[in-house]
């Protein structure tokens, strides 16, 4: 029995066949690459972004607060970094009231809710993004100068405080006055 042997054209054919699987197999794992790469480096965005949250709130949580029946006092000083920091104070049934606290550009220390007139129900405040202050539910920015000043709509809800003497006070009162932002699970 003899072998035939392949034609020039079944030959290339052949190798043609072969390089076009051998590409298709290349595509392939180069689409994986390029996703799990696009994989990782958003989970290390999300990780990142997690620990910046984290920090702020170990930075605040240093600000240790004077705090009686009637007022809350910070020391001035403890914001001079333009950096906003969130506090939490707790009223009935211990639901916590959250607020913000930064020294604006303007080199006033400014007070708000870490809610406004309209986005409050989705509960997300906001964030800090070089001198403006962003809605983590719709995304407008305030720039920090304003913040106290404009108010209403989602501009962050003013929280009223007074400098005297190196301290920052802000009445317990006026706090509580914000609850209406941060509803308990049975009301909200």
């Amino acid at each position: 029995m003899s072998r035939r042997s392949s034609s020039p054209r079944d030959k290339e054919a052949a190798k043609r066949a072969a390089v076009i699987g051998t590409q298709k197999k290349r595509l392939s794992l180069l689409v994986i690459i390029v996703l799990a790469a696009a994989a990782l480096t958003a989970g290390g965005l999300v990780f990142f972004l997690a620990q910046q949250g984290r920090q702020a709130k170990v930075a605040a949580g240093s600000i240790q607060p004077e705090i009686t029946a009637t007022e809350v006092s910070f020391p001035r000083g403890a914001f001079d970094d333009g950096r906003a920091r969130f506090f939490e104070y707790p009223v009935r049934d211990g639901r916590p009231v959250r607020f913000f606290i930064l020294k604006s550009s303007d080199g006033v220390i400014r007070a708000a809710f870490d809610a406004c007139d309209v986005c409050w129900p989705a509960g997300k405040g906001y964030y800090q993004e070089g001198d403006f202050m962003v809605c983590r539910n719709c995304g407008r920015r305030f720039a920090s100068v304003q913040v106290n000043i404009v108010t209403g709509g989602c501009n962050p809800a003013a929280l009223e405080r007074t400098v005297v003497g190196e301290k920052l006070v802000v009445k317990v009162a006026d706090i509580i006055e914000g609850s209406r932002y941060f509803p308990s699970k049975r009301e909200g």
